[in-house]
Order: C-alpha cells, then sequence, then structure tokens
C-alpha cells in the first residue's frame, strides 16, 4: 500500500482572524481524503505558542471557538536547519518527517510572510504563497501601489502610519465621500469603517489603527462586488468568477460570518461572456504581478458602465465550505477534496523545483 504523505495542518494565529482561521482549518481537516494524507494539527495560540493538537481535537471540537492549552507537554516547535524531522515536541518526541505544510492562518503573523519564511529556514515544502507573495499580499498598500503601476485599475487610495497628520480635508479633496478606512495588514473585514460624514472620520481612523501601525483610505466605488478564484505556481488557472450580493451597508465582518443574511452569494456571477474573460485574465494578471503561487483569491469591483477594478488579493482566502475560494473552484470543475489534492502537489512540486537550484558556486 502506498504510504500516506504528513501533512502538517497550521491554524489558529495571532491574528484578529483567529477564529476564522479554526473554522477554515476544520473543514479542510474534514474534507481532506484520509487514505492518502495522515494529519498533524499543530494549534497557535492568540499569543503566538505552538501546540500539538493531539487526534485534532480542537478541529473536531466546534464549540472550541480557539486555540488554547493548559501546561507544555503539547507545546510543538520548528527547528530550522538541516534535519530530517523539524518539527518537534519539547519531550524529545518527534512528529516523524513531515511532507508538506499548509498553513491555514488569516491575516498578520500567518499570511504575510513570517511563518512562509520560518518554513523555508526548516526547509519544508508549504501550501501557498512563498514569502514576498504573501508580504506583497497582506500589505494593502504595497499591493495597490504595485497594482497601479502595472495598469491594473484599482480604486484610489492614500496610506497613513501613526506618525502622519492626516487632514480630512485632504483626504476628502483627494478621494472625495463616502471613505473606506481600513488597516493595512489585515482581512475578513475587521477595523474597517465606512465614512459618510465627517463626524465619523476621526473615530474611523483611531479604529483602523487598533489593529495595524498603517492604514489606507480608499474612495468609495459603487459597483458590483466579484471575486475570482486562482490556482497553480508558473502557470495558474482562474475559476469562473462569483458575486457577493450584499444586505447590509457594505460588506462587514458581521456580514460574512455572524449574519446569516448578511449577505448571499452568487456562483457563477451573472455577468456577460465578455466581463467574465476579463475579469478572469485580469485575476491572472495581478496573480503574477504580485508574485503568488499556490493560491489567492482576487477580489473586484465591477462599475454600471463595466469597468472592472481590482480591489485586493488575498493569498490565504477563507476555506470554509461555504467560503468563496473553494465554492468558485466547485462550479468550475473542481471539489473541494481535489482542490486539497491540487494544492498540496503545487506546494510539493515548487520545493522539488527549489531544491534543485544551486546555493553556492
Amino acid at each position: 500500500m502506498k504510504k500516506k504523505l504528513k501533512v502538517a495542518i497550521l491554524f489558529g494565529g495571532k491574528s484578529a482572524e483567529h477564529e476564522i482561521s479554526l473554522i477554515s482549518a476544520r473543514n479542510i481537516v474534514d474534507a481532506v481524503d484520509k487514505k492518502k494524507y495522515e494529519i498533524i494539527a499543530i494549534g497557535i495560540d492568540k499569543q503566538g505558542r505552538w501546540h500539538f493538537d493531539e487526534g485534532a481535537r480542537l478541529l473536531r471540537d466546534k464549540q472550541q471557538p480557539k486555540v488554547e492549552f493548559k501546561g507544555t507537554k503539547n507545546s510543538a516547535a520548528v527547528l530550522p536547519g538541516d534535519t530530517a524531522t523539524p518539527m518537534v515536541r519539547p519531550s524529545g518526541a518527534q512528529f516523524g518527517a513531515v511532507d508538506v505544510v499548509f498553513p491555514i492562518l488569516h491575516g498578520p503573523f500567518g499570511e504575510d510572510g513570517t511563518v512562509q519564511g520560518l518554513l523555508k529556514l526548516a526547509n519544508l515544502p508549504f501550501v501557498g504563497a512563498g514569502v514576498l507573495g504573501s508580504a506583497v499580499g497582506m500589505d494593502k498598500d504595497v499591493m495597490k501601489r504595485l497594482l497601479r503601476d502595472a495598469k491594473i485599475p484599482t480604486p484610489k487610495f492614500l496610506a497613513f502610519e501613526r506618525s502622519d497628520k492626516i487632514s480630512f480635508a485632504r483626504v476628502k479633496k483627494s478621494l472625495g465621500m463616502p471613505l473606506f478606512i481600513k488597516p493595512a495588514n489585515l482581512g475578513s473585514s475587521v477595523g474597517i469603517s465606512k465614512v459618510v460624514k465627517p463626524a465619523q472620520f476621526n473615530v474611523a481612523v483611531k479604529e483602523a489603527f487598533r489593529y495595524d501601525k498603517k492604514i489606507i483610505i480608499e474612495e468609495f466605488i459603487k459597483g458590483r462586488e466579484i471575486e475570482c478564484s486562482v490556482l497553480g505556481n508558473e502557470k495558474p488557472i482562474a475559476s469562473l468568477p462569483g458575486e457577493i450580493i450584499v444586505n447590509r451597508d457594505f460588506y462587514s465582518y458581521d456580514a460574512k460570518y455572524v449574519d446569516a443574511k448578511g449577505a448571499r452569494l452568487e456562483i457563477p456571477a451573472r455577468l456577460p461572456k465578455s466581463t467574465v474573460r476579463i475579469v478572469r485574465e485580469t485575476a491572472l494578471q495581478a496573480y503574477k504581478v504580485l508574485c503568488c503561487e499556490g493560491m489567492a483569491r482576487v477580489d473586484f469591483f465591477i462599475q454600471a458602465n463595466g469597468r472592472v477594478l481590482v480591489n485586493e488579493i488575498n493569498t490565504i482566502p477563507g476555506f470554509t465550505k461555504i467560503s468563496m475560494y473553494p465554492k468558485m473552484w466547485e462550479a468550475s470543475g473542481i471539489s473541494y477534496s481535489r482542490l486539497i489534492d491540487r494544492l498540496i502537489n503545487l506546494a510539493l512540486s515548487r520545493f522539488d523545483h527549489e531544491q534543485r537550484l544551486k546555493n553556492s558556486k
């Protein structure tokens, strides 16, 4: 019988998106082909400590909202260096050779290149974008500057750091009203505010700075919210697009995860064939410009005149069974389970290619 591949699922993390990560990880563990893969579940708590989730207990407990262990007997660690077993437990027990790591860590300290760099140092294959693509995809300011330089349409924006003087009058003159104010490095609509009157501006700026040292302020774009999934390394492919039809003021955290009636998904989106082609081509262009690998979800606005704008990219998109990324691939002919297979194979293929590269003369 063919040996099972040992897959380490990393979930949780220090991000404000910690809870969403657990839901994504649970769905992956439920859907993965147990005949092909042996799962090692490793949860990262909100303090950044790594824990071995023996038997994926946390991921089987649907009532457990976060990673939380008492004591250190289940602690886990990654040991960078030339070792066949870089993932260990402090008791000296080893997991054995891990074949591939599947980080499903949304937001900072997981989606921003930090974990990816650690895994590269440990010489471990991992699913998703590398260090550069992850970092660029996480920072909305850098992301949008690269899109703009590549002549890919994106909403107008301004970026600010804590030390900057932020003038409402200047921002309004540049971007108009309403405005969206966001942390530069976060997702799942955490810390985002829509500003429709001057009195809301300073409150929204303060709220965004609660989550990041840099924020972006964007112009409001009236249009349909369209998303497209991308899969692959050197030769990526794009899914059929889907549409988010929001029943709230905007696609907030509550609309995504709390209010069952906050939004509905239409997959595939009802768009003219010519627009579908533009969305898919632009998604691939953005994916390549932003140095992505493995997977990403590209989010768009489509205005009434048909103009297509890229809003942002997510290099570790939501992976619940109802999340847009897997649902769009299902509509495009790739099931949830097969999608996991493809992502693992892409990680192993990239790792094999990188191992052939010379590191010295």
